[in-house]
């Protein structure tokens, strides 16, 4: 990219229009990591975009920060308000594990706060009851005494043994994920991705391959993914889902390491690709295939697709830019 804004012989790449689009829409937060993902490093690179980068982002990011070690402030645009969620922590430590800052006392004190809102299982609940009185999604809604939920726990438990943090309370909510992965049968695509990022970052990888592979069974018997994206319409959608809300292969395997690559043949995985590169709008982001219940939320996610939709296509080196 040019110093001052994208360059004109690659105005029509995916990158090019997807900066445009970020600098015009995005918060603070998704315009630093773009630049870092796509602007400070090599041309086009997931790499890391030196400290400063780094630094940028995380400043960003603190911003969101509770004096109870967890996040809110709708950090995950669907929960608003101050307060602090296990959603929106687990928003926070990916942003962490993509700048390589997934450790140290800043993760310490977000494992603390997870501590003191665990159930008594040790799990995450998906939203916990200090939410109420603040908007929120109508899709999540709060209860008093909140079950334990793969969908919050599993990508968070994922994501701290991917990289090697160890805290008492991981004991016991890894103990939650593994009963909870390897005894699901009727499931939604959410709760499947939730599986993999457990499974991804699992210590135990004979157990996560074979865990692995039945998920990959349930999904497709299920059929939980549309594998031909031009005919989306002929696979169903899950209870509760919005009209057309979909999930593809990528959606998934984010990364060509996942355990849910292989899951989908060479020519499956190019078309759901193929579909997420030609998914890009007319604006330069990408959609939010959810629910959308509120102009402002709506706005706020689809820069954090873009990036991940970026990320994925750059992951299995699609070009982007």
């Amino acid at each position: 990219m040019a110093e001052n804004g994208a360059s004109s012989h690659a105005a029509s790449s995916p990158l090019a229009r997807a900066e445009q689009f970020v600098w015009l829409t995005a918060r603070v937060l998704e315009q630093r990591r773009f630049a870092y993902h796509f602007l400070n490093g090599a041309h086009g690179a997931d790499g890391p975009g030196g400290g400063d980068g780094a630094d940028a982002v995380e400043t960003a990011l603190a911003a969101y920060g509770n004096a109870d070690g967890g996040y809110g402030h709708a950090l995950e645009p669907d929960l608003r308000g101050p307060v602090s969620q296990p959603l929106h922590a687990g928003h926070a430590l990916r942003v962490l594990d993509s700048i390589g800052r997934c450790g140290g006392l800043r993760v310490e004190r977000v494992c603390r706060y997870l501590t003191s809102v665990s159930t008594a299982e040790g799990a995450l609940p998906a939203i916990h009851p200090s939410q109420r009185g603040y908007p929120l999604a109508p899709f999540v809604p709060v209860v008093d005494d909140p079950p334990s939920e793969l969908l919050a726990t599993g990508p968070v438990v994922g994501l701290l043994h991917r990289n090697e943090v160890w805290h008492a309370w991981l004991f016991r909510a890894t103990d939650f994920c593994w009963q909870a992965v390897e005894s699901l049968e009727k499931s939604h695509p959410y709760e499947i991705q939730a599986a993999v990022a457990f499974l991804d970052g699992a210590p135990d990888r004979p157990r996560a391959e074979a865990a692995a592979d039945r998920l990959g069974r349930l999904v497709r018997e299920q059929r939980l993914v549309a594998l031909e994206p031009e005919r989306a319409d002929a696979y169903p959608v899950s209870a509760g889902y919005a009209p057309g809300e979909h999930h593809f292969a990528h959606d998934y395997a984010k990364t060509p390491d996942s355990l849910a690559r292989s899951w989908f043949t060479d020519e499956e995985m190019a078309r759901s690709l193929d579909f997420l590169t030609h998914d890009q709008q007319e604006d330069g982001g990408w959609p939010i295939r959810w629910r959308q219940w509120a102009p402002g939320t709506a706005l706020e996610w689809r820069p954090i697709v873009t990036i991940e939709a970026l990320r994925t296509l750059h992951a299995y080196g699609r070009p982007i830019g």
